[in-house]
This record gives C-alpha cells, sequence and structure tokens, in this order.
C-alpha cells in the first residue's frame, strides 16, 4: 500500500497511479450528491439539460451533511452508502465523472464502468463524519436546495482522507 496526497480535479495519470488499498488524501474541489440529487441529474440528462456542475475530472461525494454549528463550514460529514447510487453511476461515468467517495460494495455494473472509463471508486471511513468535517473548508449548495441535505453541494476540501477501493485496473478491496 501506497500514499498519495492528489488535487482535484482528478488526473488520468494519478487514477492509473493508485491502487486498492493505498491511502489517499484529496485536496481541491469535490461535489455532493446523494440519491434525490442523483435522480435529478439523470431526469436532466434525459430531458437534455446540463448538470448542475461540470462532471469532467469531478469527484462526487456520496454526503450528506448534519447541519452547521455556529463557526463551522459544515456538520457531521461521514460518506453514505454508495450502492444506492449504482444504478446511475455508469451514466454519470461515462460522461467523465473520475472519482466517487462513499463507503460499502459496488456492483460490477459500476465496477466495469470504473474499469472502462479510467475512474477510481474511494472510500471515507464511515462514523467519522466529525473528523471528516474538518477537512472541508468551504461548503456552498449549487443545485436542488428544495432537497435540503441531499442538495448537491460544491465544497473545498483539504487533505480529505480516503481509501481507494476499486481502482481503473478492475482491483478491489473486497
Amino acid at each position: 500500500m501506497a500514499e498519495f496526497h492528489i488535487g482535484l480535479p482528478l488526473k488520468e495519470s494519478d487514477i492509473e497511479a493508485v491502487h486498492a488499498g493505498d491511502y489517499v488524501y484529496l485536496t481541491g474541489t469535490v461535489y455532493s450528491a446523494r440519491d434525490a440529487a442523483h435522480k435529478r441529474m439523470t431526469e436532466a440528462l434525459e430531458k437534455g439539460e446540463k448538470l448542475p456542475f461540470d462532471i469532467n475530472g469531478s469527484v462526487i461525494y456520496y454526503l450528506g451533511p448534519s447541519p452547521a454549528r455556529p463557526g463551522q463550514v459544515i456538520g457531521s460529514a461521514g460518506p453514505t452508502t454508495s450502492s444506492r447510487m449504482d444504478k446511475y453511476t455508469p451514466a454519470l461515468l461515462d460522461l467523465g465523472l473520475k472519482g466517487m467517495i462513499g463507503k460499502g460494495r459496488r456492483s460490477e455494473e459500476v465496477k466495469d464502468a470504473i474499469k472502462r472509463d479510467k475512474a477510481v471508486y474511494f472510500a471515507a471511513v464511515g462514523g467519522a463524519g466529525a473528523l471528516l468535517s474538518k477537512c472541508i473548508i468551504k461548503s456552498e449548495v449549487i443545485a436542488y436546495e428544495d432537497l435540503g441535505t441531499e442538495a448537491v453541494r460544491k465544497m473545498e476540501v483539504k487533505e480529505l482522507p480516503v481509501i481507494v477501493v476499486t481502482d481503473c485496473h478492475g482491483n478491489s478491496v473486497y
């Protein structure tokens, strides 16, 4: 296992360098989106509309943060179960999504798309949301505000610790 410090958006060379089990610290822009936001994004694409952010090279964190306490940028920021986004993920990977952060296993279709589209699936440690929130230095809702905690957020992260679960070479820690 190796350790990497990677700036975002993800570059192909970074994606190819990491392997399942590696520790990675991400710095840059990450977007939050959960089930309801993925459904809306898919519906927008079906209508020929644009996504609320440029997906090329982007990383989506499967996150629905708790409300921020006074003086904080964001509340607890732990990952949600990734498999709930599996039905939407291959299409987003085909459009240029390069990374996902969540927890748990992914479907064979998602793993195949990760390999085909040269992407990477990271895990953040579940139950460590309060600690992970300290790595988020800026957060703003950019779409679907009516979804509350499931709105799409643009977040700036600094040294967000994740583990490579599925790499672009077809390897997985599971």
